[in-house]
């Protein structure tokens, strides 16, 4: 049954913010914690280190309070593999664990429930090296030693998780996942093989969850990329569909459906790209499917036909469209089309797990930062998620992405996302204070308002 205007929000929506371990919290060595991929990363000029990121790690009841005091009722962040098994395989680490513990419990005394990432871009740097990461089905197995330690662990702190974030960058950017890939077919063959390693992770920590913690929820996550036909073309029209089938229906087809489905297999074959599966792979998929379907959005693209050697389309701005200092596309409505065709595929929640705008800021002489434009941005997509609602969609959460300002993913200090101002620049760590910025008190009233008052 569609909302009424009177409940277009259910009483139980999640609320909050959403950001990852190495993107907050510092304390890069302390605590036993072994290096990962991030931290081996080249820093560009005028970039950030991950060494103290805005030091999470040491002022997390700070912050907590101020997320209590905004009415989150939801934090999303990722665990730092690295942090549990310091290279990445053999015993776990007490002090890693005990932290989360402390973070979670440091949550739910303050009413905010935890939603957690297994794996979030920082695999444990070991394991890239020796194994080349998850293109080594070793690397598999140990993901799902280090989720079950997990899960054991917090099966009565967290209810809601998220295998890998953005899943879908796996065949875009492979070495997010610890790979250095061959050149030519080679590489092919294992960019498409390393893709069926981490659908394979995926189906061995669903199943894991399920297993140890009946009644917590398992999703997975795609950053969603809505795309339109460049013109009328039925050529263009085509390839927009391909597009969107390999950038995104592929990943929700094997979590919601649980198999491969028929356009990618036969695609697949066409470059003699099939990747090897054992023996228990399909059931694997097949026994293992999700509880909720879950989207990072931030922006929409334009797909025009390419030749004839490409399935899919080559991407372009949006004329229509404007843009955010980093040349991404402000479309929400884009955000309502990616809702409404989750919903007609899959029948499944859907959770919005980041959303937001990233913007250079500056204290102003109030200390604070008028970000009008924050508001507008993020209002205008919850206007659009709303409408969706009405129309049957079923929404079970909105995170904005960053709630304080963070790094961002590639080490940027002036890209700032969140409600709260976090006193550092890229190399002056400066005092970390944080200062609460306008969209502050306006999110809190649109939490107050369960989303009535925008």
């Amino acid at each position: 049954m569609p909302y009424t205007n009177e409940n277009i929000i259910p009483g139980h929506f999640l609320w909050g913010g959403a950001v990852t371990s190495f993107q907050t919290e510092g304390a890069w060595n302390e605590d036993g914690k072994g290096a990962s991929i991030v931290d081996a990363r080249e820093v560009p000029e005028n970039h950030s280190d991950w060494k103290t990121a805005v030091d999470f790690y040491h002022r997390y009841s700070e912050d907590i309070a101020l997320f209590k005091e905004m009415g989150f009722n939801a934090y999303r962040t990722s665990i730092s593999w690295a942090r549990i098994f310091p290279e990445g395989e053999g015993e776990p680490n007490e002090a890693g664990l005990a932290f989360y513990d402390h973070l979670f419990d440091e949550l739910l005394a303050n009413g905010i429930q935890p939603v957690v990432t297994l794996y979030h871009f920082d695999l444990p740097l070991p394991l890239a090296e020796k194994y080349n990461g998850f293109a080594s089905r070793k690397v598999v197995d140990l993901f799902e030693k280090y989720a079950r330690t997990v899960f054991e662990r917090y099966k009565h702190k967290v209810k809601y998780w998220l295998t890998f974030n953005e899943q879908n960058l796996v065949l875009l950017k492979p070495d997010k996942w610890g790979v250095t890939l061959p050149e030519g077919l080679e590489g092919e063959k294992m960019k498409h093989q390393v893709c069926h390693h981490a659908f394979i992770s995926h189906a061995k920590a669903v199943q894991a969850l399920h297993e140890i913690i009946p009644s917590a929820w398992m999703g997975g996550m795609v950053t969603y990329f809505t795309t339109y036909p460049a013109s009328p073309k039925p050529e263009d029209a085509l390839a927009n569909v391909k597009t969107k089938e390999l950038l995104v229906d592929l990943y929700f087809d094997i979590f919601a459906n649980g198999e491969y489905p028929a356009y990618v297999l036969a695609y697949l074959q066409k470059i003699n790209a099939v990747p090897v599966f054992e023996e228990e792979d399909a059931d694997l998929l097949k026994g293992n499917t999700v509880d909720y379907l879950s989207i990072s959005y931030y922006q929409s693209h334009v797909v025009q036909a390419a030749d004839d050697s490409k399935v899919d389309g080559g991407l372009s701005k949006n004329p229509f469209l404007e843009e955010t200092e980093w040349g991404w596309a402000i479309d929400p409505i884009g955000l309502r089309i990616a809702l409404k065709d989750m919903h007609a595929r899959y029948r499944l929640p859907i959770f919005i797990t980041e959303n937001g705008i990233g913007v250079q800021e500056e204290l102003n002489y109030h200390y604070t930062v008028e970000d009008d434009y924050r508001i507008d941005y993020l209002k205008r997509h919850i206007e659009e998620m709303k409408k969706a609602m009405e129309e049957g969609v079923e929404v079970i959460g909105y995170l904005t992405w960053g709630a304080t300002d963070i790094l961002s993913s590639k080490g940027q200090m002036s890209k700032r996302y969140g409600f709260v101002f976090v006193n550092r620049g890229e190399k002056d760590l400066r005092d970390l204070k944080r200062y609460k910025k306008k969209s502050f008190d306006w999110f809190q009233r649109v939490i107050q308002t369960n989303g009535r008052e925008l």
